[in-house]
């Protein structure tokens, strides 16, 4: 599954959109260095069985996805990634 990651109005949240336009749910900074993975919708089956974190830093959950659905993640570019 290849998502896009783009950061919404809340600072501590990125959404996952696949090559559809569809959500497939979220990553939420929960507190410093915690990162946790939010599946929704057609994701929820995808990512049954992915370690949902807390992961150390946005871009351990992206590869804990990538790792699990054999995808890409791509973020905006110029994003930091926290």
């Amino acid at each position: 599954m290849d998502l896009s990651v783009n950061p919404t109005a809340n600072e501590m949240e990125w959404e996952l959109i696949d090559l559809l336009g569809r959500s497939m749910g979220c990553i939420r900074q929960t507190a410093p260095n915690a990162f946790t993975i939010h599946p929704e919708g057609h994701a929820l089956t995808t990512m049954a069985g992915i370690r949902l974190g807390p992961h150390a830093a946005l871009d351990v959950a992206l590869a804990e996805i990538e790792r699990h659905t054999r995808g890409v993640c791509r973020r905006n570019p110029g994003e930091d990634g926290a």
